[in-house]
């Protein structure tokens, strides 16, 4: 996607020509988020599929691994687009990483909170279909709109402590770092002097936010990766673990079973059994 920004909606009309196409998973260079109104949404994401009735929320990290297949249901099917650079509001970016990580969709009660999500909606997409859209009024609806998720979020009472992960700068530093470096064989002293603190200090802030150590988060994200690339491409198991820094295939596998609880060979055929 070349531009900063896009709304747009799905009806059953888009839904049967989305059936119609080849539809393999795939990542993107954007940030996505799907307001579902009517109808269902079949989403493979984060290695897993589940079908999800409206209304929903699924926002879709730039990056990951995923499919969507919109069905209409009595006939209908209305779901909300909303794709965007992670530039375009930075800050909320992050907030949305912290809370949808690893879990990408929730449904959300058919009540007043949803009615004003969807008329946010009809505002942006108002705004985005004049001759020269206004990019400031887009961005601050934009962010009332997840700040409104967020809410209804909290109102199901997920990710309590979400407040304090917002504030973490440190952690928002230490996942920039990690996304450039994931790739090389680092450790958590090499994370901890980039930021200019103590190894005990950055595994105290990442148990705080995601209650998980340093070393968890980094091997999770080198994993995540091996998963994308078992799915999207045809390199072997020893090529995948040495572009992720495992120099050994043994020790790559090793890795790979003890976090997911299967061999890299073992996922590679069951990703291919559920996408096929």
């Amino acid at each position: 996607m070349e531009e900063v920004f896009k709304i747009f909606k799905i009806d059953s009309r888009d839904a049967e020509k989305i059936a119609a196409q080849i539809n393999k998973p795939h990542q993107h260079n954007f940030e996505e988020l799907l307001i579902g109104k009517e109808g269902q949404l079949e989403h493979f994401i984060d290695f897993r599929s589940e079908l999800m009735e409206a209304p929903f929320i699924s926002f879709v990290t730039q990056g990951k691994v995923h499919r969507v297949k919109p069905l209409p249901k009595h006939g209908r099917c209305a779901i909300w687009g909303i794709r965007f650079k992670s530039e375009f509001i930075a800050e909320t970016t992050f907030r949305l990483y912290a809370s949808f990580h690893d879990n990408a969709s929730f449904c959300i009660e058919n009540n007043q909170q949803f009615v004003r999500l969807d008329s946010i909606c009809e505002m942006i997409n108002d705004e985005y279909q004049q001759d020269v859209p206004d990019f400031s009024v887009i961005r601050d609806l934009l962010s009332a709109l997840f700040t409104m998720i967020q809410s209804a979020r909290n109102k199901q009472n997920r990710n309590n402590d979400e407040t304090m992960q917002i504030s973490s700068n440190t952690f928002r530093s230490f996942l920039a770092l990690l996304d450039k470096h994931y790739k090389e064989a680092r450790d958590v002293n090499f994370y901890a002097e980039k930021l200019f603190m103590s190894t005990r200090n950055l595994n105290n802030i990442c148990q705080k936010v995601l209650h998980q150590s340093v070393s968890e988060i980094i091997e999770t994200r080198r994993l995540t990766e091996a998963k994308n690339l078992l799915m999207t491409t045809s390199l072997n198991i020893a090529e995948i673990g040495y572009k992720l820094g495992y120099n050994e295939k043994t020790y790559f596998t090793h890795a790979f079973k003890r976090k997911s609880g299967i061999t890299p060979s073992a996922f590679r055929k069951e990703m291919k059994k559920i996408i096929s």
